[in-house]
């Protein structure tokens, strides 16, 4: 076993980075629907979410072990390919928290591997085979099920909740909320978390550090955990805003719904060693909320825009990842480039995000979110929705805020910021 060298070392630590970028990027994923609903505050929100993401990195290392030991060849790998995909995974989660879009991380970080991958090794080194079952269906699969899922649970927990007492009601789902929210947290760090590990295990395995076939050492398991924590606590309030606010307007019913269903998705993936995106799941399992309810409407122009980062995320940051490991292979100097480059885009768009920020004090107003018809979709999902069999049916759907007081505060507040 070999001593740790500085490149190693760099890597190690760029990946603690992107697993700190990967926190607070998808600390939306577990909480937006919480705090646009007013079930907890959001200093507390993200908190809460923070610990519980610590807790779920120590519950399993199946995804990690498809990252290190499935996805490419771990004897076509030097530190600097690992470092390189790092490069292109940071500077997309960047981007996209920037524009206040919830992409995928975990594809970010898949598409950078492969590209430097590609770069380093050739296309043999990638294992198809790994790629198409355990990343491309699932990304896929996942929206799609975690959002009729979530449909199929809004409706029944609307005809369930017909004669429930209005205040009883709200304080359950309230609860409930709350409950399914820290489930999402738990199980983003058994999924998210690991890909970091696995990454890490991978540049250890390529360093000579850890023999091959190995599972994360205890060390990697913890810093990972705590990486991710720490980012999940700073909060993406820009992505939060997005996906508690941007794509529809939630009830806790359709909060709760959402989570459950989302959480159902992300835990049965991580059990299976799929390299599951928590985002598609999440997001999917919104608009299907948004859906469930009479009279929801899902705003198609901010999903269209989210559509289209999903797609771009792979190839983007594959592209980057495959520059960035065609520059390091001019040694030490093209490494320290890169380094530079990674450090110095990523101070641009902390710049350029400070010009409008977004934070915990405003990430529910809603002034900057336009109104949007119903479209297609919404529409004809309508149509074949039975009409309810009383009125009383029809006022516990009717969008009204479930929590007043701090509905009547938001159109209150007067700000200039925006997303």
């Amino acid at each position: 076993m070999e001593s740790f060298s500085l490149i190693l070392a760099i890597v190690v630590v760029t990946a603690l980075a992107f697993d700190f970028t990967n926190g607070f990027h998808d600390t939306a994923n577990a909480m937006a629907t919480t705090i646009s609903t007013g079930a907890m505050k959001p200093k507390v929100a993200v908190a809460m979410s923070a610990v519980l993401n610590l807790v779920g990195a120590f519950l399993s290392v199946e995804v990690a072990n498809t990252i290190s030991k499935g996805l490419v060849d771990e004897a076509g790998i030097r530190p600097e390919v690992i470092f390189a995909a790092l490069v292109g995974a940071i500077l997309w989660n960047l981007l996209t928290w920037l524009v206040g879009l919830p992409s995928s991380s975990s594809h970010a970080l898949m598409g950078g591997l492969i590209g430097a991958t590609i770069a380093s090794a050739g296309v043999g080194a990638v294992h198809g085979d790994v790629l198409v079952t355990k990343v491309l269906i699932p990304a896929i699969a996942a929206p799609l099920v975690a959002g009729i899922a979530a449909m199929l649970a809004t409706r029944l927990t609307y005809s369930l909740g017909k004669k429930a007492d209005g205040e009883a009601s709200r304080k359950g789902y309230r609860a409930g909320q709350i409950a399914s929210a820290g489930l999402v947290s738990l199980a983003h760090g058994t999924n998210d978390a690991q890909k970091t590990m696995g990454i890490i295990t991978l540049a250890l395995v390529a360093g000579g550090t850890l023999a091959p076939d190995s599972d994360p050492p205890m060390w990697v398991i913890l810093s990972a955990g705590i990486a991710i924590a720490l980012g999940t606590y700073l909060g993406g309030w820009r992505i939060i805003r997005t996906m508690g606010k941007g794509l529809t307007d939630l009830q806790p019913q359709q909060g709760f719904a959402a989570q459950t269903s989302a959480a159902t998705v992300i835990l049965a993936s991580s059990h299976l060693g799929f390299s599951l995106s928590t985002t598609h799941s999440v997001s999917g399992a919104v608009m299907g909320a948004g859906l469930g309810r009479k009279g929801g409407v899902v705003r198609w122009s901010t999903a269209t825009r989210m559509f289209v980062a999903w797609g771009l995320t792979l190839p983007a940051a594959a592209l980057v990842g495959a520059v960035a490991e065609y520059v390091t292979g001019f040694g030490a100097w093209g490494t320290a480039v890169v380094a530079v480059f990674l450090v110095a885009s990523s101070a641009a768009i902390w710049k350029l995000s400070r010009r409008e920020v977004v934070d915990h004090t405003n990430v529910n107003d809603t002034d900057t979110v336009p109104a949007e018809p119903a479209g297609v979709i919404t529409t004809a999902i309508a149509a074949v929705t039975p009409p309810p069999a009383s009125g009383s049916a029809t006022a516990s759907e009717d969008p009204v805020p479930a929590f007043p007081s701090q509905a009547t505060a938001e159109r209150t507040t007067t700000t200039t910021t925006t997303v």
